[in-house]
């Protein structure tokens, strides 16, 4: 292990002694007994220990002790120190479907350095970097899932019977018939002080999306987290399956994970907004040049906001009138929902991620590949409001409009390839990332489906 400091060695400092005491009192007013202490694998899957509420000074101070060897992705062997993850009070959040229980996050330590392979301090020294230039990075994220059960003979179903339409996008059934779950998972993130302003039935069967306000990026990536785990939960209640799978079958549309971007100065101005914008999409110079970085750093970001084998099933053009609403082209538009980037004035919605991606490390190579494009002053290519969908691959060539990776394999070739990337989250974490992936691809791809049986038994 590097004994280099790292970049987040000097944000660490424990908090006030009355902080302690008003966080005792605070659980101590909501009945709370155990805090899960949390961390995010390599996949974004989330890892916990119960810490009983006596042990928080501990767990502030000291950390949780987890066998990194044991975590997917953390590259750690049996005889390596133990990954302590030490809490961040101000993480500190009740679980209110989980009456007596709070949960809490904070950043990796092994031994005396910050882990690099912990995918939030990954993220942190991103955020860290804006922060020597006064900035701060806002992220809006849009999360679509599917509402599921299993039916008499197991077979994966809308948890409504009656949700059968072609087109039930935005039907008003289908958010009164699963009231109990919408209502549920409302009241556990207002709980929390999560602003959720809208809900609605998305475009397949049992499909739906709930927005929550925007946030500085670590603080949205751990409100997502916090989202998915309550979703899960509630859902499992009422004897359902909330599920972020990126493709559930070819005919269904698939679940996105869009990012909505912005970047605020001291003052809280979004510095990416220019009123004087001539081509109306009030976009300012840098944010010209953090899409150019984008673009250019493209084919390696789908590897880490589409990094299943599943998500590449989603990455498809749809048939004429039926659009995939996933992105295939990289490029970027004024409201164009067929493009890789949305521009919906002002900010940049990134569309190529989907419900698998690990928010931290996702939101990370956003900031990396956007700043590349800041410090080298790129210069976007020609923004293009038309429906890629309906062009023919020879006249989307002639646009000079490239294409996301079409599997997984395709783009971890593209992300090993990208140095710059690389380097910028940790050749480590890459190079850990990739051995986890590349075993995903090698164990899907020696897999004989029922497709190809049914396809070829008695066909050769």
């Amino acid at each position: 292990m590097s004994t280099q400091p790292h970049p987040l060695a000097s944000v660490w400092n424990c908090p006030a002694e009355n902080a302690l005491e008003e966080a005792h009192i605070f659980l101590e007013r909501h009945g709370v007994k155990y805090i899960l202490a949390q961390f995010v694998d390599m996949h974004g899957g989330i890892k916990s220990k119960a810490v009983p509420v006596h042990c928080l000074k501990d767990l502030v101070e000291s950390g949780a002790g987890f066998a990194g060897a044991a975590v997917l992705g953390f590259d750690m062997t049996p005889q390596d120190p133990e990954y302590m993850m030490r809490a961040d009070l101000s993480t500190l959040t009740l679980m209110p479907w989980l009456p007596g229980y709070a949960c809490i996050r904070g950043h990796g330590w092994v031994g005396d350095e910050l882990f690099p392979l912990d995918s939030r301090n990954v993220l942190a020294v991103q955020t860290g970097r804006l922060a020597e230039r006064g900035l701060r990075f806002m992220t809006g994220m849009e999360p679509e899932f599917y509402l599921l059960k299993r039916d008499e003979n197991g077979s994966v179903v809308p948890f409504d019977n009656t949700d059968t339409l072609d087109k039930p996008a935005y039907d008003y059934q289908g958010l009164t018939r699963n009231a109990p779950f919408i209502e549920g998972l409302h009241q556990a993130l207002a709980g929390i002080g999560l602003d959720v302003y809208q809900i609605d039935h998305e475009d397949a069967n049992g499909q739906f999306e709930l927005n929550f306000k925007y946030d500085e990026a670590i603080k949205s990536a751990d409100n997502m987290q916090f989202f998915k785990m309550a979703a899960k939960e509630v859902a499992n209640g009422l004897g359902g399956i909330c599920s972020f799978l990126p493709k559930l079958s070819a005919t269904t549309t698939g679940n996105g994970m869009h990012v909505h971007c912005s970047l605020e100065n001291a003052e809280g101005d979004n510095i990416f907004q220019d009123d004087s914008d001539p081509s109306g999409m009030g976009l300012s110079k840098t944010a010209y040049q953090f899409i150019a970085g984008v673009i250019e750093h493209a084919p390696a970001l789908a590897a880490l906001l589409c990094p299943s084998v599943n998500s590449y099933k989603r990455l498809v053009r749809g048939a004429p009138g039926n659009p995939s609403w996933a992105p295939v082209f990289i490029t970027y538009g004024n409201n164009n929902r067929s493009a890789m980037l949305r521009i919906p004035y002002g900010r940049i919605e990134v569309r190529i991620g989907d419900g698998s991606m690990n928010p931290y490390l996702a939101v990370a190579a956003i900031i990396a590949a956007g700043l590349d494009g800041v410090d080298r002053e790129l210069s976007a290519p020609e923004a293009h409001a038309i429906n890629f969908y309906e062009l023919s691959p020879a006249q989307v060539d002639e646009l000079g409009v490239g294409r996301l990776p079409e599997t997984l394999n395709d783009a971890l070739n593209a992300l090993e390839d990208d140095k710059f990337l690389c380097e910028a989250l940790g050749e480590r974490l890459v190079g850990s990332f990739l051995k986890m992936k590349r075993k995903e691809w090698h164990e899907y791809h020696s897999t004989v489906s029922e497709w190809e049986l049914n396809r070829y038994l008695t066909f050769y």
